[in-house]
């Protein structure tokens, strides 16, 4: 299946150089975390949301930030906390009493990056105010739409449902994440390097070692370049077999929607654009499958007292279908 037209040589090498000084910078700060780092580039690339779950002080909230400030755009942070308000997101309408009319106050949401710290702190009310602008980067308030700038994407962390205070966020927020990214405890010789770090840079702020690397028209070049990555139509019908499966598991309740096969192919052809190929691989997919999916699958309750992991679940998917090499 070829593109109209194709990725080239010369994009790819300025592209990989863009990921390897983002890289370079947010490596001066975070020590490990090199998966995570690598999905959230290319959830950037592929013009997606992501979802990072951890339990505090992994670096969920430092390391978005880091990459944010990497890129010359637009930046917002918003803590989620569970008397926040729609308004207090989105914006509202406030009577000037000067002009006698009605003006609109925008929202931190009217940004490029947004980070939305602990966003199941605050109950369904107002995680559904991201609803629209998530999927349809715009904005409507009062009949009056008001579109978002490119690039617009939103980075929400949240601390493990298990934990007190948090709130299950429904299945159609969860759905327009391309990523849930589950951020672990760093190993034994991370944990010292991270002592290290903190231990020899005294006083000094971490965030005065980033500067932006890449301007706003580079990013939206970038993700133009990346939907031109070639893929093979047998691995299209990989992906669509796959997500059609977990519509069909016993174990599973709620499968992928289309939503998520689109994802994994857009994830797959960012994936493959960072390595530095301009077609995807089955090792592409493969690195992404986990990420995309395990935040739209819903077990049955069975399964679920039985311990089973969505991991495991998509581990046995990946595993019953032969991927084409």
């Amino acid at each position: 299946m070829e593109t109209a037209n194709p990725i080239t040589e010369a994009q790819l090498v300025e592209l990989n150089a863009a990921v390897e000084k983002i890289k370079a910078m947010i490596g001066q700060v975070i020590i490990g975390q090199e998966q995570m780092v690598d999905l959230l580039i290319t959830a950037i690339l592929a013009d997606g949301h992501v979802l990072i779950e951890g339990v505090p002080g992994v670096a969920k909230t430092l390391t978005a930030k880091l990459l944010a400030k990497t890129i010359s755009v637009g930046f917002s942070r918003l803590q989620f906390t569970p008397d926040l308000m729609p308004s207090d997101v989105l914006g509202t309408n406030v009577y000037n009493f000067k002009t006698s009319e009605f003006e609109f106050r925008k929202g931190p949401i009217f940004s490029n990056i947004i980070l939305v710290d602990e966003i199941n702190r605050s109950p369904a009310k107002t995680q559904a105010a991201l609803f629209e602008v998530m999927e349809e980067r715009q904005v409507t308030i009062d009949s009056v739409t008001r579109k978002m700038p490119p690039p617009f994407i939103v980075f929400a962390t949240q601390n493990p449902i298990e934990q007190e205070g948090t709130y299950r966020l429904p299945e159609a927020q969860l759905d327009r994440f391309i990523y849930k990214i589950e951020v672990k405890y760093p190993n034994f010789e991370e944990e010292v390097n991270i002592l290290k770090h903190h231990h020899h840079k005294g006083s000094s702020n971490d965030m005065d070692l980033i500067s932006a690397v890449i301007s706003s028209d580079e990013l939206i070049s970038y993700q133009k370049a990346v939907k031109q990555v070639h893929i093979e139509e047998k691995l299209l019908e990989y992906i669509a077999k796959l997500v059609h499966r977990t519509r069909e598991s016993k174990d599973i309740v709620f499968g992928g929607s289309p939503r998520a096969s689109i994802n994994l192919m857009n994830a797959a052809k960012a994936v493959a654009a960072i390595r530095g190929r301009g077609f995807v691989t089955p090792d592409d997919l493969l690195f992404v499958v986990k990420p995309v999916l395990r935040h739209r699958l819903i077990l049955t309750p069975e399964k679920e007292m039985e311990g089973l992991s969505t991991n495991e679940v998509i581990d046995h998917l990946t595993k019953a279908i032969e991927i084409p090499r």
